[in-house]
């Protein structure tokens, strides 16, 4: 019969791999790096390369610094500001649900996760806890995905972006490449759709012992080798015993072997 604990090694790292991809998911939202730049025009864009992320749009620059050092230049954009695409107006929203979602389904597979290794009378609601945990991963993975694979879309077309006169950006670059903001939103997508997978698979036997008893194993070997011990010491003692005790002319003391034999 399994113990409870048993099945669920595939669901913790199921787990595992819930927190690793809500990690990534919320760092690949704060990253400016989603799309790089690459601009000819050098007056302001010193250093050449300007980076786009769905909140901001970053630059290095010696000319709007007093002290003519290269210093980094960001302006923030929301889903209010028109010249704003399509494709980061999607990102801005569906990535902040994608956390959202990540976190109730980290929840709810902690939750089954706790009252399989602590024990629980409601055994039965442990695969809802990990149905429902495993639907939440697959639905963040699905948020993270669709505007990660549109802003690529966008990189491979090199699709420009209009921006204001304020931002001292260029409309559209001589190049772009993929940043890092989506190379590290692809890996949490995966991470969490495998989650999400590896709870909804989750299947209770059909008999099981919810109870773990460590040291009933320990106890009964302990029993039978201090039986065994016992035993051996009376054998061992009446081995001794049983020896003939010899006097200094090497002849057996009759009196103190008759004594031995009533004691025995």
């Amino acid at each position: 019969m399994p113990y409870l604990a048993h099945t669920a090694n595939l669901q913790l790292a199921g787990f595992a791999f819930a927190t690793v991809g809500w990690v990534l998911n919320s760092i690949t939202t704060g990253l400016v790096q989603w799309r790089v730049w690459h601009v000819t025009n050098t007056t302001v864009i010193t250093s050449g390369i300007a980076w786009i992320g769905i909140w901001r749009t970053c630059f290095f620059s010696q000319v709007l610094d007093s002290s003519n050092q290269e210093t980094m230049f960001c302006q923030e954009f929301s889903v209010t500001d028109a010249f704003v695409p399509k494709e980061i107006f999607v990102a801005q929203g569906l990535m902040v649900v994608a956390i959202i979602l990540g976190a109730a389904g980290k929840a709810f597979s902690v939750r089954a996760l706790k009252n399989i290794y602590q024990g629980s009378s409601h055994v039965h609601f442990i695969r809802y806890w990990f149905t429902l945990g495993g639907i939440l991963n697959l639905l963040s993975s699905f948020c993270i995905i669709i505007p990660v694979a549109w802003n690529l879309h966008s990189v491979v077309n090199n699709v420009s972006i209009y921006f204001p006169s304020s931002y001292d950006m260029p409309s559209s670059p001589e190049m772009q490449e993929v940043g890092a903001g989506i190379a590290v939103g692809i890996v949490a997508a995966v991470l969490l759709f495998l989650s999400g997978i590896f709870f909804l698979s989750y299947k209770l036997p059909d008999s099981f012992d919810s109870k773990v008893h460590p040291l009933s194993k320990f106890s009964d070997n302990f029993s039978i080798s201090s039986g065994f011990s016992s035993r051996s010491l009376s054998l061992a003692s009446r081995n001794v015993f049983a020896e003939p005790i010899l006097n200094c002319d090497g002849i057996s003391n009759k009196a103190y072997d008759s004594e031995l034999d009533d004691k025995l």
